[in-house]
């Protein structure tokens, strides 16, 4: 079994108005060295172990979790350990 970790966030460029909105949140309460925030998305998936699970995974971000235009993905692949 394998637990795939991706992560999903905006391209450099694109507005990030949720980040915005946490920034000012921030910022408001005090925190003032905060200069940006660039909020993303995490997935966890766990998926039997495949010769061709990264081409899936790929597949997947591409077709439906990721939107390729504005966001960019990148995943790691981790041996689930059962004790």
């Amino acid at each position: 079994m394998k637990k795939v970790l991706i992560y999903i966030t905006l391209k450099e460029g694109v507005l990030d108005p949720q980040g915005k909105t946490v920034q000012h949140s921030l910022n408001t309460l005090g925190y003032e060295t905060v200069r940006e925030v660039r909020v993303g998305k995490y997935m966890e998936l766990l998926m039997e172990d495949d010769a061709s699970i990264e081409s899936q995974v790929e597949e997947m971000c591409e077709k439906l979790l990721a939107n390729p235009v504005i966001e960019n993905y990148t995943y790691t692949i981790e041996e689930v350990v059962t004790l």
